[in-house]
């Protein structure tokens, strides 16, 4: 099983209604379940591990997941209200605003012991979660028991507007960087995170630490990545007509994700030996995986009848 860990809310996503002024469409989203959610439609067996309300847009996110056959039984449900983020679209970029005091997500819990990690080929984990301290706090505890059998894959997914302690923030963002063995970011996290730093160094940095396979996603530029034996690659973006980028890099983790584990290569001892062929594979898989999301409206990732891809 593969599994993602973090947030599930709903986005109110940019539209226009019959007279042509500004409206918004509720979908379900939050990076960690757009992630589980692109996994399972490529047909990976997927989990999703975080705080589920038992609430109206609660049940949106459940009947979502099941859809799409994403495992939620191992999420935390309860009573307490839905994360809500409201989407517009700036030059080119997805902006939000969330609504997120007291929510199911920025109350979930890890229940040690709850997950069988011997079944878990890779833990996923990111975004607006590991913001506030509780989410950090028990995200951790979760990679600290999956860490000994599981992939560990990290996706900052930063959210700015909801830091108020930058060097906080970077200080934790390096720490699960640390644990991780696969990173992937978007150009837009990078400079957030490191500034004007070169992408080859931070990346020789980050595989001198441990980690075995660092991507960045550059849009319209496409992807390039580092690996200590397969080296640097690079593959482009397809040419698409874009409807909104909302989700975008999260189809590309999850496609990603799923093309390693197709190939067998996602299980750590593997993933460190992959060679520059099947990596090039696997990243342009995702690539199109995430420019066929661009072309719809919201985080809508394709399912594996979509993709004209053989393995």
């Amino acid at each position: 099983m593969l599994i993602a860990c973090g947030d599930a809310l709903i986005d109110f996503v940019p539209t226009r209604n019959i007279d042509g002024r500004e409206a918004v469409m509720p979908a379900a989203g939050g990076s960690c379940l757009n992630v589980a959610i692109g996994m399972a439609r490529l047909g990976a067996p997927t989990g999703f591990v975080g705080g589920v309300s038992t609430d109206l847009f609660g049940r949106m996110i459940a009947d979502h997941a099941a859809a799409s056959n994403v495992d939620i039984s191992l999420a935390t449900r309860s009573d307490h209200q839905t994360t809500l983020a409201f989407v517009r679209i700036v030059a080119g970029e997805s902006h939000y605003a969330f609504y997120d005091a007291e929510t199911a997500t920025r109350n979930w819990t890890y229940r040690r012991g709850s997950i069988p990690f011997a079944s878990v080929e890779a833990l996923h984990v990111g975004s607006t979660t590991l913001v506030n301290d509780h989410g950090a706090a028990e995200t951790k505890a979760l990679i600290a028991d999956a860490r000994a059998s599981s992939t560990i894959c990290f996706d900052p997914n930063c959210r700015p507007n909801l830091v108020s302690d930058k060097p906080a923030y970077l200080a934790r963002m390096a720490e699960f960087a640390g644990s991780a063995d696969l990173i992937k970011m978007s150009d837009v996290d990078f400079s957030y995170l490191f500034g004007d730093e070169p992408y080859q160094q931070r990346a020789s940095t980050l595989l001198a630490q441990g980690t075995s396979l660092i991507v960045i996603t550059r849009g319209n530029d496409g992807a390039i990545a580092w690996h200590a034996g397969a080296g640097q690659i690079e593959v482009p973006a397809p040419k698409v007509e874009v409807a909104d980028t909302i989700g975008a890099g999260d189809s590309f983790q999850a496609a990603l994700l799923f093309a390693l584990h197709k190939q067998g290569w996602l299980v750590r001892e593997k993933l460190s030996k992959i060679g520059a062929d099947e990596l090039r594979r696997a990243l342009s898989f995702a690539a199109n995986c995430a420019g066929l999301t661009c072309t719809r409206p919201g985080a809508d990732p394709p399912w594996s009848h979509e993709i004209n891809w053989s393995w």
